[in-house]
């Protein structure tokens, strides 16, 4: 029985373990958090943290390991492809992995190959920031090199808010680095998706429209993804092209990826960000919908199986997912959905991490729901104003709460 070592067993994590054991291999999980409810369903637990890489490697030689998955979390994603390149097992090249998953070397990676992408840099201070800020193009982005889930994220238009900004991303940076990149205006839809490459070549794509809440405490953080894309086919297709050429130069063979992609008025094709996994909610909503099981497919790669029949499948219907996202901290006391339009189209709900009376964090994800509509236009129509239908009860209980709501209002009114 080969055995298959998964970084991480957090409740999010717990749909691959199983899908693992399911598919008859010994599954081995490890990180710093014995109580994950991921660990209840392996064969073997061990109390190693996934970013601490030569100690993930030892305890892989120790077992003998044929495989190595980090579904969905970003932070353990380039040790699975050290461990995984060490040990000769299958995976993306580290290289690759860790330019993916650095923003400063990202953007350095695609300048020096000619793909589109805004006047960027990254710095470790503010000093270093304040020399160059007056070569940027306002407004400008500010990001940690390392976060996900877009924490931290800012969009600033002159250099005031700057020591603002810069302490926030390093607040989320593990390297303490971030970048500033010149804003890029958007024809449309921001693009996300999720693809699989199999032998180096583009298998299946499932490319969808990013919706963003417009009050949002993080208003860079997509909250909705609706699909089919609505761009014309040679948009979605240049889109396709793009990061198969860049797949071509970071030579990466078998395995998920997830994407962001903006598509400017001139149809120039920016590449956001790329990050060598799944995505999670909308893994799991492609096979709902599609019947295409990416989490197997992604455990197959990881151990070195055939994965050649995996095909494109054309969209039938038009369908979404919403995640319920707090903006403020509090009791979570429920959800409430407008009749008609839970009735209209509302298809399920997705797995929750928080029941009622639980306490919430400002920013924290609830749960998602899975809508589907009748016909484009209804889809975007909906998905654009869905505070219209869907809204999330939470009571202020505390202090905190009130000071979280008190940064709420005032990083609003700074936008």
């Amino acid at each position: 029985m080969k055995k298959l070592l998964m970084l991480g067993g957090s409740s999010s994590q717990v749909i691959a373990i199983k899908k693992a054991k399911e598919m008859g291999y010994y599954v081995v999980t490890t990180d710093y958090l014995e109580n994950n409810p991921g660990h209840q369903f392996s064969n073997e637990y061990h109390n190693v943290s996934t970013t601490d890489k030569e100690a993930i490697l030892k305890l892989a030689k120790s077992l003998h390991i044929d495989g190595v998955v980090c579904y969905i979390s970003d932070p353990g994603i380039p040790t699975a492809a050290y461990v995984s390149e060490e040990l000769k097992l299958s995976s993306f090249p580290y290289k690759s992995v860790e330019i993916l998953s650095n923003k400063d070397m990202f953007r350095s990676f695609l300048k020096e190959n000619n793909f589109n992408v805004p006047q960027a840099k990254g710095y470790a201070t503010l000093d270093e920031a304040k020399v160059d800020f007056h070569t940027f193009t306002m407004p400008v982005m500010i990001k940690p090199i390392d976060s996900s889930e877009s924490r931290g994220v800012s969009k600033i238009g002159s250099i005031e808010l700057l020591p603002e900004k810069v302490k926030d991303a390093l607040s989320y940076s593990r390297a303490k680095r971030f970048i500033i990149e010149e804003y890029v205006e958007r024809q449309g839809y921001q693009i996300g998706g999720e693809c699989f490459f199999v032998n180096g070549k583009l298998s299946f794509s499932k490319l969808v429209n990013n919706h963003f809440e417009k009050k949002s405490f993080n208003p860079f953080l997509p909250t909705g993804e609706s699909w089919p894309c609505n761009l014309p086919t040679q948009l979605q297709e240049k889109i396709h092209s793009e990061i198969q050429r860049l797949m071509n130069l970071l030579n990466m063979k078998t395995g998920p990826l997830i994407f962001e992609v903006q598509v400017d008025y001139k149809e120039n094709v920016y590449i956001l960000d790329i990050g060598a996994r799944n995505s999670g909610d909308l893994t799991q909503v492609i096979e709902h919908v599609e019947g295409i099981d990416l989490i197997g497919y992604t455990i197959k790669a990881a151990l070195d199986e055939d994965c050649s029949d995996l095909k494109m499948v054309e969209p039938s219907g038009y369908w979404a997912i919403y995640t319920l996202i707090s903006q403020k901290a509090g009791l979570f006391k429920g959800i409430e959905i407008e009749k008609n339009f839970q009735r209209n189209y509302l298809v399920k709900y997705m797995e929750f991490s928080s029941s009622s009376g639980t306490a919430v964090k400002i920013n924290e994800s609830l749960g998602t729901i899975l809508l589907r509509f009748s016909s484009m236009a209804e889809m975007l129509e909906k998905m654009d104003n869905m505070a219209n239908w869907v809204k999330i009860n939470i009571v202020e209980e505390n202090i905190d709460s009130k000071v979280s709501n008190a940064c709420l209002l005032s990083l609003q009114n700074n936008k």
